[in-house]
Formats: C-alpha cells, structure tokens, sequence
C-alpha cells in the first residue's frame, strides 16, 4: 500500500508501483489542472511540488509527474496546482500570471504556476534570478516568455511587501499558500514517523518485490519504457535514507547512490570538493529533473552518452557495489564492459560512489556539444583532469568522453601517452591522433561519425586551452572555438 498526501487529502492507494504520478493524479483522483503533453518530462505542464518533513521543516521540490512513479511519493506531500490556492480565489502566483498575461492556450500555466511557486519554497532568497532558474524546465509555446518573466517581476515585488516570506508558514501567513498548508508540517511528520514504524510489516507494495526492477528517479526508463514501468514489480532505490548521504572526508568526496543531481546541486559537500560546479548542473538538465534523477540510475543506465557518468569518469572515481552479504569497490572506468552490459552481478546494486577531491594542483573540466546549450542530450561530451608539475609536465591524467564509442569512453591509451609528456602544442596534436584511434563512433540521428570524431578533438582541446591557451597557435585556437 502506498500512503501520502496530495494537496490536503491523505491518500492509501494499491494503484500500481510503476504507475506514473501524472496518470494517478488525472484519472485516478480527477485533478486534472496538471497537462499531459509531452510525457517526457522536457516541458514542464504536468509540474508538481514534492515535500517532505526534514530536520524540523517542510521541504519542497518541483519534479514532472507524467514520468515520475507512484512509489517515489510514499510518505510524501504532492502539491499540484488544485492545492496552491483556496477554491474561489487566486493565488499570488496566479494572479501575477493573470495581471501580466502570461498565459495564452493555458496547457503550459500550469506547470509555470506550480514551478513559480516552488521557487518560494525552497527557503532560499526569492529573487528574480531564482525564480527564473526554477521555470528553467518549463516551455511555454505561445507567450515567447516576455509576459512570463513581467509576472515573475511581478512576484518578486509581492514577496518583498510581505517582507521576503521564505518559509511554508511565513507563506500560508502571507496568502501565498492556502490554511491548509498551516498544519502540513505536523501531518507529514505523523505520516513519515508512522510509515518508519511499520516498514518492516508494511513496506510498500514494490518493495515487497525484492528481484522487481531497480528503479531511481525513473527520468529515463519512463521515457523508454513507460508501458513496462507500469506493469513491472518495482524495487524502489529512490531517497533511501542509507543511500542518500553526501560528506567529504579524508580527502574524498562521498555520496550515496541514491542522491539526485539536485541533492548534490544543493549539498555544501559537494560544492566544497568542486567548487563553481553551478554551470555543470544546468549544463545537464532542467530543475524538474535535477530534483528527480539519481546519480545511481544515471551510472546504471550506462548510457554511452550520460552526462554525469562522463564526469564522473573525468574526476576517476570509485564505485560501492552492495550484494546480499558482502560488497565490493571498483573504478568507475572498469564498470562498463559493452554496450549497456556492466560489472555487476546478480543481486548487486550501486550503493555509493567517491572521488578523490581534486587537489590545487589539478584541473578538472567538463565539456559537451548538443543541439540547445541547455536542457539537452549531448551529442558528443568529455571531461578531464590534469596535473601539471612545476615544470609545465603532465604528472596525472584522467580523460573521459560520451558519444563516440558503445559505453561510456575512459580514454586509456591517451592518458597513458600523456602521462609523463611536457605540455606544449606538439604532445596534444600526437596525443589527438591517439585520441583518434581509440574511438568508435557510429553515424546516427546526433551527427555522422566523422562529425562526432572532430567534435571530440575539439573538446580534447579545449581542456588544454583552459589550462594555458598559450601553448596554442592562434590558428589552432580559432578552429577550436
């Protein structure tokens, strides 16, 4: 049985595991304010706000509920837009979209509304540019944005009046949020302390399917597979408390498997072992999915082309694999054996991962090439790290690339040519023709082989370029541009 809240109403429900929460919420509950449009999680009309009860406070996060699974809300609280306001009114929110006009055929309004009003929630200082940030997964077809971004001005000038209202009872106070919202925090505590008690006696129904399929965030499989997820028997690997840690220590940065990209987005850990890591995150993907896809699915998937991964591979970091009575430390690098077949046995799952913190005298870098700069699947992507002596020799080297092989590429034979080697022009044009032969790129809907092998080449040098553009001709460095 699967228990949680949505909007005011706690709900008990044997609706299916993999059932997607936009599916519940529309033809199961008749709420049908969030849109189903692109069922892909890229658009943002079927938005809903997750909270849960942590450390004292409720916190929210926005996520896209057309590919998110039902037993990813067990002991949450699920705000759709029918919740954010009282039956004859408009919300702050709401009105601002109206007194501004930023809506036109209404499908996207929403998710907009939803989103908006997650960015208030989230504790942090509601200005412009985090409210902006928090629409990043939302597309609007119609406004071209400028009515849009007049109401988020808008906002931001109502929640100033009311003296920057950043939390759930500083916004029910305020009319940001419906009475309702005043006694949430006492009921989601009750709900997650009663489900912690019965776990053991009362799991969900997934869980009751030890060997059903391992499911995070879901931000893939319900894109690839969403008639499957609704049918398979779920192992749910989502927010588990074990698995959800982020610290740094001896040197190392560790988290657990099931963290998101958001956790760590968000974790002082991890912005103290890579620090200015803001600019990977949104090179990655929008808020929505952040806040839902796990590092450890993303790892699983061992998409050739996975973002993450590829970074992780850059930084050369070493991954936990828990079995039923023992567990196991690999490389990353040594994880991937071919297309989508990986080092892990029967009943094995990831459970954390860890990287060395990059010391001072190292570089790390992360490139990707993709249709749109934001909120895209690359086409071709790479990450390094490199050392450098005080003689200008590379003494340390970890190079990674996605989109040009049939896993997710650690360059071998380069970082061995490399090791060791002066770094000047010559060095990175021998090591390019390496780089070169050590791929396999293949010709597909993202560009033609040849393409993709330039386009590595290019990002192959734009990690030296942002050590010391100098080693360059300024020929080389317009082709690289």
């Amino acid at each position: 049985m699967i228990e949680f809240i949505l909007n005011d109403k706690t709900i008990r429900s044997d609706a299916p595991a993999g059932m997607a929460m936009l599916d519940f919420i529309r033809k199961r509950r008749q709420l049908t304010g969030m849109k189903l449009v692109c069922k892909e999680g890229e658009c943002g009309a079927c938005s809903v706000l997750v909270g849960s009860y942590q450390n004292g406070e409720l916190i929210y996060q926005s996520m896209t509920s057309c590919i998110m699974p039902l037993v990813n809300a067990h002991g949450k609280h699920i705000l759709t837009v029918e919740g954010l306001s009282e039956r004859d009114e408009l919300s702050p929110v709401q009105q601002a979209m109206v007194d501004e006009n930023g809506t036109q055929c209404g499908f996207c309004t929403p998710g907009f509304v939803v989103s908006m009003t997650g960015a208030l929630l989230t504790g942090r200082a509601a200005d412009r540019d985090a409210i902006l940030e928090a629409i990043d997964g939302n597309i609007c077809r119609c406004t071209g944005y400028k009515s849009i971004e007049r109401a988020v001005d808008s906002l931001v000038k109502k929640v100033a009046e009311t003296g920057q209202p950043n939390s759930v009872q500083a916004l029910t106070e305020a009319g940001f949020l419906p009475a309702y919202m005043k006694e949430l925090a006492s009921r989601l505590k009750a709900l997650q302390d009663k489900l912690a008690e019965t776990q053991s006696r009362h799991s969900p129904q997934s869980q009751r399917a030890s060997n059903g399929i391992p499911l995070g965030g879901g931000t893939d499989l319900y894109v690839q597979k969403p008639l499957k997820m609704y049918q398979a028997e779920i192992q749910p690997m989502f927010n588990r408390p074990e698995m959800n840690t982020v610290k740094v220590e001896n040197g190392k940065c560790i988290f657990g498997a099931s963290c998101t990209m958001g956790d760590l987005y968000y974790s002082k850990e991890f912005q103290k072992a890579l620090p200015h890591s803001e600019y990977l995150f949104r090179l990655l993907s929008s808020t929505q999915i952040r806040n839902m896809a796990t590092i450890g699915g993303n790892l699983v998937n061992a998409s050739p082309i996975g973002d993450f991964t590829i970074l992780l591979l850059g930084l050369n970091s070493e991954i936990t694999l828990r079995g039923k009575n023992s567990s196991r430390n690999i490389l990353l690098r040594d994880f991937y054996k071919d297309y989508k077949v990986m080092d892990l046995k029967e009943g094995e799952h990831l459970e954390s991962i860890q990287f060395n913190i990059p010391k001072s005298s190292q570089k790390f870098h992360f490139e990707k090439v993709s249709q749109r700069r934001y909120l895209d699947i690359a086409g071709v992507n790479s990450a390094s790290m490199i050392e450098l002596d005080s003689d200008n020799r590379i003494v340390d080297v970890h190079l990674s690339a996605g989109g040009v092989g049939p896993i997710p590429m650690y360059l071998f034979k380069t970082c061995e040519f490399l090791t060791g080697k002066m770094l000047e022009e010559s060095t990175i044009d021998a090591a390019c023709a390496i780089l070169q032969n050590e791929i396999s790129p293949i010709s597909d809907a993202r560009g033609t082989a040849e393409y993709k092998s330039l386009l590595l080449r290019q990002l192959f040098i734009a990690h030296f370029i942002e050590i010391d553009a100098n080693i360059f001709r300024i020929e080389k460095l317009i082709v690289s541009c």
